[in-house]
Formats: structure tokens, sequence, C-alpha cells
């Protein structure tokens, strides 16, 4: 295991301020919605970007960005380093990923545990990996190439997944929670996604919640979902970022948050994008629950 340089929240090397997320809600920002975020009254928590976007050199998006950035907290969403895959990520990809993050300093950084790429093949999906020794030794190794490069440490997110492998032979909580032990990386709860595996799997998202180490996320993810049927009929959940976020998801978030204290929560909403006023409304809404429950939650837990 690699010892990473520790930038957590507040970290600033002086480009932009010294900026960190508290427990507020955040959103993922769209430059079209860049003059109503800067004109709003309503103080968004932080704002989160994929990285991918900003992987180009200069121009528009990167002047919108960096005025986001002397405003708002940042937290930096990689994509595509496909750190699950067998064959390893792409160098260059994680080079472009290390320009971003020096750039912008954001105070979070996170990827999924996932993979999208093999050999020359880049999918359009995130795919789950299986769950057994052979992988998890895979996975910690490109995390600790990851924090070696980025000299800092990253969240590892969990999968929205739709099947089961018959070659894993460890739980994903177990899984997870291994490789944040042999590397020292911290986590993003996405609770959609624990929501659309339970379902499409058909195991209790609760059980699973209880199992998760809730005392190494630093981040939590919210969005909406797709409901549909299987060929056998059974509900299937599509994790379409397209719409509100669902009442069960709510009430998850209130049993991880009732446990961990309140945290920084984003709102993802990446397809048929709305208005800003839609986005600052799920995000007021978040910033409502984490106020609500922090008198009830079990702040203790997070330092067991």
């Amino acid at each position: 295991m690699s010892s990473p340089v520790t930038k957590g929240p507040g970290f600033s090397a002086g480009r932009f301020p010294d900026l960190a997320p508290g427990p507020r809600a955040g959103a993922g920002f769209k430059p079209q919605h860049a003059e109503a975020i800067l004109a709003d009254e309503f103080r968004i928590g932080f704002l989160e970007v994929h990285a991918e976007n900003y992987m180009g050199a200069g121009g528009h998006p990167h002047r919108l960005l960096s005025a986001m950035r002397r405003e708002f907290p940042l937290s930096v969403h990689g994509v595509g380093l496909s750190i699950g895959s067998e064959q390893g990520f792409d160098p260059e990809h994680l080079n472009r990923l290390a320009q971003v993050v020096d750039l912008y300093e954001p105070a979070l950084v996170s990827e999924h545990l996932a993979w999208s790429t093999h050999e020359t093949v880049f999918y359009n999906d995130l795919l789950p990996v299986p769950y057994n020794q052979r992988t998890l030794a895979q996975v910690v190794r490109h995390v600790d190439q990851v924090q070696e490069r980025l000299g800092r440490r990253i969240l590892i997110e969990n999968p929205s997944t739709y099947v089961a492998f018959e070659a894993s032979d460890l739980s994903e909580t177990t899984f997870i929670t291994e490789i944040s032990a042999r590397t020292g990386c911290g986590l993003l709860l996405d609770v959609n996604n624990v929501q659309a595996s339970a379902t499409n799997n058909g195991y209790d998202p609760y059980r699973y919640l209880t199992e998760f180490p809730l005392h190494l996320v630093e981040e939590i993810h919210l969005a909406g979902h797709a409901e549909d049927l299987d060929d056998d009929g059974a509900p299937l959940l599509i994790d379409s970022h397209d719409r509100p976020v669902a009442d069960p998801v709510w009430e998850m978030f209130a049993f991880v948050i009732r446990r961990t204290g309140p945290l920084p929560t984003l709102i993802e909403w990446d397809n048929d994008v709305p208005d800003w006023s839609i986005l600052r409304k799920e995000a007021q809404r978040a910033d409502a629950w984490l106020d609500h429950l922090a008198a009830q939650s079990q702040i203790g837990m997070r330092h067991g």
C-alpha cells in the first residue's frame, strides 16, 4: 500500500480561494447554469464536475469553471479512468486527470469502482467487476497508482449493478472495505446506486447499508432513476440521472445521515438537465434533510 499525501477539504495551493465543502448539498455544474448560479441569492454548498469534460486545453468551459471555483468549493468526479479494468488504465488519461486536479485544486476527487475499457475499445457504460481476491489486488494496485500520481487520497464510489458475477466470492461491502483498508482511500456512497443494485439483484438495501463502512464515507450522491421491467417481469431500476430523487432514496439517505452525521451531498442530474431552479429545489430539499437529521445523527460512529 502506498501512503498518499492527504489533500482533503480545504486544500489550496493558492491559485483559488481555500474553500471546503461543508455538510451541505451540492449540484453537478452545467455551463448553461453558470449565470443563474452566480446571480442566485441561494448559495449552493459546492459544485461537482466530471473531470473528462475539462481535459481539453483552455477555452470557454475553463473560463466558466474558473469563475465557479472562485466562488464555490469544487469536487472533481472521474467517470473514465476505468479503475477496475483488468488491463490497467490509460496513463495518458491519468495524466490528464492530474492536470485537471492540479489546475482547479478541488477539495474532493472521486472515481467509480468500475471498468469501461478493453484494449482499444471504450464503452459508454460503467461496468461492474467480480468481487474476488484477484480483482481486489488489481483494483488496490490501480487506486495506489492513482493516489501516487495525484499526490492525494481519492474517494471510490460504489457501483450500480444489473447482474452479479458468478466469479464473486466476496460481498460488495467487504470488497469496498478492503480497498479502503489497503490503500487509505475514502469512500463516496451513492445511495441511488444502492437502491438500484438491491432492486436489480434481489437483496435488502438496508442490510447493505448496515454492512457498508459508513465511517469512511466523505461524500454522498443522490440521483433519480428510471423504472422498468426485466425479461422475467421483475422490477428493474436504471441509474438514469434524469429526474428528481425518488422517495425510497430519500429515506435511505436519512438512514445513512442518522449514522454518519451530515456530509457533503451531491444532487446528480446529468441527462435531460432542467433549469437551475429545479436543481436548486432538489439541493434545498437535501439541505433540509441534513439540517433536520443533524441532531439525530450518531456522529461518534464516524470515528469507529
